[in-house]
């Protein structure tokens, strides 16, 4: 079992930045692809991005890509979503998740999941 916990969402006014964490525990962090995904109100879960087990890999969604950058720290057990120049749009609640074999755009492929954290955009 991996437990995740996402922290640092919050509220900041449009052209803000924000950087979340994603701690995990239990199995060995540095086993796992991670993704970011996130769900507004009203809608589905998309994904927002991953990375690879060891960092060298990363893949954005087009809504976010140049704006946002994962990071990890195998270390620490911990991997990041910083977020830069938000809007309105990337209000919701964001979540990690882990995989033990590799990131992937479809949530239903990941093994772990965090409680989530609320991100809110103001204009």
């Amino acid at each position: 079992q991996v437990q995740l916990v996402e922290s640092g969402g919050g509220l900041v006014q449009a052209g803000g930045s924000l950087r979340l964490s994603c701690t995990a525990s239990g199995r060995t962090f540095s086993n796992y692809a991670m993704g970011w995904f996130r769900q507004a109100p009203g809608k589905e879960r998309e994904f927002v991005g991953g990375i690879s087990w060891n960092g060298a890999n990363t893949d954005y969604a087009d809504s976010v890509k140049g704006r946002f950058t994962i990071s990890r720290d195998n270390a620490k057990n911990t991997v990041y979503l910083q977020m830069n120049t938000l809007n309105p749009e990337d209000t919701a609640i964001y979540y990690c998740a882990a995989d033990r074999t590799r990131y992937g755009t479809s949530g239903r492929m990941y093994d772990y999941w965090g409680q989530g954290t609320q991100v809110t955009v103001s204009s």
